[in-house]
C-alpha cells in the first residue's frame, strides 16, 4: 500500500523561501563588486527553489552548483552551507542518497564551524533521508536525534514535530512498531497543540501503518477513519484519497474485502480527479493484490498492468518494477512458475537500473523461492545467496532473515539437514532480535523439520511446538496449520496414530476455517511444508480407516477433494458445511491440551492412554454423521474409494445406513496400470467396435471397486450411486464397469461428485426445458484453429432444435464467446457440441473452442453470468490418462461451472464418434423432454438404449459421458 508517510523533507521544504543567505555588513566600499556576486548567488538560490518546486530537478542543481561556485569564491560559509542544502534535497528527490549525504555532510560541518544552529539541524534532516534512502536506518536515527535535541533547545515546535515523525518512520521500517507509535503519538500531541492539522492528519495515517503492522486493525480503522475527517475538514483531496486507501488495507487485512474494494475505488475517483497519477497507479496494484487474494486472477493481472502502464507513462521507474514483482507474485501462486520468473527479472533489471537495492534484494528473493517451487534447489540457493549479501550491505535485517530463511529451506529440501539447520538458526536468532515473531515461528517450523530429517525427534517436536505456539499468539492460522500438519507426519513416523490424528485433525480444520473466509494465504519464501496439504488430508483419512473411523474418514475424503480443487486452482471458497471440520471426539479434545509441552518419552504412554479413551466410546458416538450427510437423498448411495500405495479403501455410505468400509489390497502402481489398460480398451472400440478385449479390465475393475459392497448397495435400495473417485480412476467410467452379466449402468444411475460436502442439493423448481445451443461445426476432414471439423455437430443441435420447443442453435461461426455469453440468462440448458480439452497441470491448458476460434479457458468459466442454467452439456470434449495426472481437471471443470451458476454438467472423457454422440443426445433429450426424470436418470436411459442398440452399443460411444454435479 502506498500512502503519504510525512518525514522530515517537509520540512527542508517549507523552509526554502525564508532560509536565504543573510546580508552580512561588507568591511569596505569597494567589497560592493563582492557584494554584486553575492546578489547573482542569492538569485541563483532563489532560481534553484523555484525549479526544485517545480520538479525541474536537474536545472535546479545547475543553478545551486552556480550559487555553490560563487559562494565558494567569495568565501560566504552561509550561503554555501546553504546552497549544499538545497543540492542535497534535490539529490534526495531524485533518489541519488550518495550524492546527497555527501552534500548535506559538508553543509553540516559548515554550520557547526560558523555555530549556526538552525543550519545545522537542516543538514541533520537531509541526512536523515539520505541515510533512509540508503536504508542505513540507524545512521538516520543518530540523524534525527541530534535534530530533535537542536529543535527542542532552540523551541522550534514545529521542526520537532516533524523530526518526531521521521523517527517513527524509521522505527517502523525497523520492525520497531510500537516505538513508531510512540513517536507519532508525541507527533499528533504537539500538532494538536499548535492547530497544525495537515500534519495531524499524516500523523494519523502514520499511525494507521503502524498499527497494521501490530495486527491492531480496528485501531488502524480508527486512525485512518481519523485522518479521513481531517482531510475532509480542510478539503485535503490527497489525504483524503490515502485515508481512504488506508481503511482499504486495513479492511483487506480482517478478510472483509467488499469494503476493501470499495474504499480503494472511492480512492481511485479522488486520485483521478486531482490528477495524482502515481496514486491512482498504487491503488490499482492494491486491487490486483485484493483480487490475488480472491483467487480472481485474471482480475488481480489486469489491475497490475492497469498500474504498471501509469507507472510507465510518468516515468516512475521505481514503483514499475515493484509492481512487475507483485505480478510475479500472481504467477507465482497459480504455479505458473516460469512466467513469475520472467516478471521477478524485469522488476530485477529496473531495482539494478535505478540503484534500488533492497528492491534488487527483494526480486532475487523471488526468484529463489520460484525455483524452489520449480525443485531446481541448487539455482534457489544462488539467488537467495545474493539477496542475503545485499541485505546485509544495506543493513535490512528483516531482509537478511527472510534470506536465511529461504536458504534452510532449500538445504532441507535437497537432504542437507545439517546446514538447513545452521541457517534457521540464523534466521530465528535475526528475527527475535528484530521482533518479527512471524518470520521466527516460521523458521522454527523449518528447524522443526530438519531435525526431523536427521531423527532428532525431541528437537523436531520442541520447535515445531514453539512455532505452533507463535503461530496461535499472532494469529497465525496458515502457519499454525502447517505447523500441525508437520507434527501430525512425525508422530506418524514414530508410529503413534492417535497423536497424529490430534494434530492431522486440527491441521484440517485450521485450513477450512481459513477457506470458508477465503483469507490469502501467506506465499512466504522460507515457509516449510512436509509434503503438499492434500497429502495431510490423505494420511489422516487412512488413519481413520485403520482404526474402523468409517464416517470421520468419508468426512476428510470429501474435504480432500476441495483441498486438491485449491491446489489445481488456487480460488476455491469453502461454506458452513466445509468450516465444520471434523469433530474431535472428546478424549482427543482433552489430550490435545496436554500437548502443548510434551517430551519425546512421554509420547508412547499418552498415546495408549488415548487409544484405550478412544476405545471404551460407543460406536454411535464415533460413526455419527454431521447434518449434512443425514440429509443424503433415499435411494443415493455415497461411493468414495481411496488409492493408497499398497490397497485401495472403498467407503460406502447410504442414508439411514452405517456407513462401511472395505480394504482391496492391491499396489498403487498395479491399479493404475489396470485403470491405463481399461481406458485404453474402451476406446479400442473407436476402430473396431466388436473388440470386447475391455470386458476382463471391467471385471476386474468391478472387483475392486463394486464387488466388496455389492450386497451393501442392495440393502440400502440404492438406485443412484454419487460417485466421488480418486486419482487416476477419474479417468474411466464407474458406469463402464462390468460383473460378468451386466454393465453397472444397467442397475446404477451415477452421478459424479466434485464432493458431496460442496454440492448444492436444495430442491429444483421444475421448468420446461429451454437450450441454448452452439455447434463447432465444419466440413469432414478439415481443419480448423487446429482441430478437426465436427459436421455432425450440426446435425445435433438442429436435433435437439426439433426436440426442444424453446431452443436457439449458434453455429460456426456466429458461435462465438460474445453470442453466447449474451443469450445464456434466457435458458436453463447450455449445450456446447464443440472440442474442448481438460489437461492435468496448468488450468490455463484446459479449455473450450468456440466455432469462430474464441477460447474460453477452465479458469474463466466460473466468471461466466448465468444465473438460470441448471446443466451443461460438452458433447466433444475430452481428458487423457497422463503419467503424472491425478484427473482434478475434471474435479477443476465441475467446480467451475457449479461457481458459475449451474446445478451440473455433462462431459466427456474422450472424444466420440459425431455419429455416436449425435445418438445418444438425441435420446438424452427426449427423457429431458418428458420431464419425468432427474438428468442423471435421463443420461443412463439414454446410455441403456445404446447398449440395447445394435449401432452404438459399444462402451466407446455410451460410457465416455460423465454427470457432474447435482444430476437428481
Amino acid at each position: 500500500m502506498t500512502l503519504r508517510i510525512c518525514s522530515l523533507a517537509f520540512v527542508v521544504a517549507t523552509v526554502f523561501a525564508s532560509f536565504l543567505p543573510l546580508d552580512l555588513p561588507l568591511a569596505t566600499a569597494q567589497s560592493q563588486m563582492l557584494q554584486d556576486r553575492k546578489a547573482l548567488a542569492d538569485r541563483a538560490i532563489e532560481m534553484g527553489n523555484q525549479q526544485l518546486s517545480a520538479k525541474q530537478y536537474r536545472a535546479a542543481i545547475q543553478s545551486y552548483q552556480t550559487a555553490l561556485e560563487i559562494y565558494q569564491d567569495i568565501n560566504n560559509q552561509y550561503g554555501k552551507g546553504y546552497a549544499l542544502i538545497g543540492l542535497g534535497y534535490t539529490y534526495n528527490s531524485l533518489g541519488q542518497y550518495q550524492k546527497a549525504l555527501e552534500s548535506y555532510q559538508q553543509s553540516f560541518s559548515i554550520f557547526k564551524q560558523i555555530k549556526n544552529i538552525k543550519g545545522e539541524g537542516y543538514s541533520l534532516t537531509g541526512l536523515g533521508i539520505a541515510y533512509s534512502g540508503l536504508r542505513q536506518y540507524q545512521k538516520a536515527l543518530e540523524s534525527y536525534q541530534q535534530y530533535l535535541t537542536i529543535a527542542k533547545q532552540i523551541g522550534d515546535r514545529n521542526s520537532e514535530k516533524g523530526v518526531l515523525m521521521s523517527l517513527g518512520f524509521i522505527s517502523n521500517s525497523l520492525g520497531e512498531h510500537q516505538k513508531a507509535i510512540d513517536y507519532y503519538q508525541q507527533a499528533l500531541e504537539i500538532a494538536k497543540q499548535i492547530g497544525d492539522r495537515n500534519i495531524a492528519g499524516d500523523a494519523w495515517i502514520s499511525l494507521g501503518i503502524a498499527f497494521m503492522s501490530l495486527g491492531q486493525y480496528q485501531k488502524a480503522i480508527d486512525s485512518f477513519q481519523n485522518s479521513l475527517e481531517v482531510a475532509r475538514q480542510i478539503a485535503d483531496r490527497s489525504r483524503e484519497g490515502t485515508s481512504l486507501n488506508g481503511l482499504g488495507d486495513a479492511y483487506n487485512r480482517l478478510g472483509q474485502y467488499q469494503k476493501t474494494i470499495d474504499y480503494y475505488q472511492q480512492a481511485i475517483g479522488i486520485f483521478k480527479q486531482i490528477g495524482d497519477r502515481n496514486g491512482e497507479a498504487s491503488v490499482l496494484g492494491n486491487l490486483g493484490t485484493v483480487y490475488s487474494q480472491l483467487g480472481e486472477y485474471k482480475k488481480a493481472v489486469d489491475y497490475y498492468q492497469q498500474a504498471i502502464g501509469i507507472f510507465k507513462q510518468i516515468g516512475d521507474l521505481k514503483a514499475e518494477g515493484k509492481s512487475l514483482n507483485n505480478l510475479g507474485l500472481v504467477y507465482d501462486r497459480i504455479g505458473q512458475y516460469q512466467k513469475a520468473i520472467d516478471f521477478y527479472q524485469q522488476s530485477l533489471a529496473i531495482a539494478r537500473q535505478v540503484g534500488d537495492r533492497t528492491e534488487e534484494a527483494a526480486s532475487l528473493i523471488a526468484l529463489g523461492l520460484s525455483y524452489n517451487n520449480l525443485r531446481d534447489y541448487q539455482k534457489g540457493i544462488d539467488y537467495y545467496q545474493q539477496s542475503l549479501s545485499i541485505f546485509k550491505q544495506v543493513g535490512d535485517r528483516n531482509g537478511e532473515g527472510l534470506s536465511l530463511g529461504g536458504l534452510g529451506n532449500s538445504y532441507h529440501k535437497l537432504g542437507n539437514h545439517q546446514k538447513a539447520i545452521e541457517y534457521y538458526q540464523q534466521s530465528v536468532a535475526i528475527f527475535n532480535q528484530i521482533g518479527n515473531r512471524d518470520g521466527a515461528g516460521k523458521a522454527l517450523s523449518g528447524l522443526g523439520l530438519a531435525y526431523q530429517g536427521l531423527g532428532l525427534y525431541q528437537k523436531a517436536i520442541e520447535h515445531f511446538l514453539q512455532s505452533l505456539e507463535i503461530a496461535r499468539q499472532i494469529g497465525d492460522r496458515d502457519g499454525a496449520g502447517i505447523t500441525l500438519n508437520n507434527l501430525g507426519f512425525l508422530f506418524v513416523e514414530r508410529n503413534q496414530p492417535e497423536l497424529a490424528i490430534i494434530y492431522y485433525k486440527q491441521s484440517v480444520n485450521l485450513r477450512e476455517s481459513i477457506r470458508k473466509e477465503l483469507l490469502g494465504l501467506n506465499k512466504e519464501e522460507q515457509k516449510s511444508y512436509l509434503e503438499t496439504i492434500s497429502t495431510g488430508y490423505i494420511i489422516l483419512a487412512g488413519l481413520l480407516l485403520k482404526q474402523g473411523r468409517v464416517i470421520e474418514a468419508l468426512q476428510v475424503l470429501d474435504l480432500l477433494k476441495v483441498q486438491e480443487l485449491e491446489d489445481y486452482l488456487k480460488n476455491i471458497k469453502g461454506n458452513d458445511r466445509t468450516s465444520q471440520g471434523i469433530r474431535l471426539l472428546e478424549p482427543e479434545k482433552a489430550m490435545s491440551s496436554q500437548l502443548s509441552a510434551i517430551s519425546y518419552e512421554q509420547i508412547p504412554e499418552l498415546n495408549q492412554k488415548l487409544a484405550n479413551q478412544i476405545q471404551q466410546l460407543p460406536k454411535s458416538e464415533i460413526d455419527k454423521p454431521p447434518n449434512y450427510l443425514q440429509q443424503l437423498p433415499q435411494g443415493t448411495a455415497l461411493l468414495y474409494p481411496l488409492i493408497l500405495s499398497d490397497r485401495v479403501e472403498i467407503i460406502l455410505f447410504a442414508a439411514n445406513t452405517p456407513a462401511i468400509h472395505r480394504s482391496v489390497p492391491i499396489k498403487k502402481d498395479e491399479l493404475e496400470k489396470l485403470i491405463t489398460e481399461f481406458k485404453n480398451n474402451l476406446v479400442q472400440g473407436r476402430k473396431d467396435p466388436s473388440d470386447d478385449g475391455f470386458r476382463e479390465p471391467a471385471k476386474k475393475l468391478y472387483d475392486i471397486l463394486i464387488k466388496p459392497v455389492e450386497d451393501d448397495l442392495k440393502t440400502a435400495k440404492t438406485t443412484t450411486i454419487f460417485y466421488a473417485p480418486d486419482g487416476k480412476l477419474r479417468y474411466v467410467p464407474l458406469t463402464a464397469l462390468y460383473d460378468g452379466k451386466q454393465f453397472l449402468i444397467e442397475n446404477y444411475a451415477v452421478n459424479n461428485l466434485i464432493a458431496y460436502i460442496l454440492t448444492d442439493f436444495t430442491p429444483k423448481t421444475s421448468k420446461q426445458p429451454s437450450v441454448l445451443a452452439g455447434a463447432f461445426g465444419g466440413k469432414k476432414g478439415e481443419k480448423l484453429f487446429g482441430q478437426n471439423a465436427l459436421p455432425a455437430s450440426l446435425v445435433e443441435v438442429s436435433e435437439i432444435g426439433k426436440l426442444i420447443e424453446n431452443s436457439e442453435a449458434l453455429i460456426e461461426n456466429n458461435f462465438s464467446r460474445q453470442a453466447t455469453e449474451g443469450q445464456l440468462p434466457n435458458y436453463n440448458i447450455l449445450h456446447l457440441a464443440t472440442h474442448a480439452e481438460f489437461k492435468s497441470g496448468d488450468p490455463d491448458n484446459s479449455f473450450i473452442l468456440f466455432g469462430n476460434g474464441d477460447i474460453l479457458r477452465l479458469r474463466e468459466i466460473s466468471e461466466l453470468k448465468m444465473p438460470n442454467i441448471e446443466l451443461i452439456v460438452l458433447s466433444a470434449c475430452e481428458t487423457a490418462v497422463v503419467k503424472s495426472g491425478s484427473g482434478v481437471e475434471i474435479l477443476g471443470f465441475g467446480y467451475q461451472i457449479q461457481k458459475a451458476g449451474a446445478k451440473s454438467a455433462i462431459a466427456s472423457l474422450w472424444s466420440v464418434s459425431d455419429a455416436g454422440t449425435q445418438s445418444l443426445m438425441q435420446a438424452f433429450y427426449g427423457y429431458v423432454k418428458q420431464g419425468d426424470r432427474s438428468k442423471a436418470a435421463a443420461l443412463r436411459q439414454a446410455q441403456i438404449d445404446l447398449i440395447r442398440g445394435k449401432q452404438f452399443s459399444h462402451p466407446y460411444y455410451w460410457s465416455p459421458f460423465i454427470l457432474i454435479g447435482n444430476g437428481l
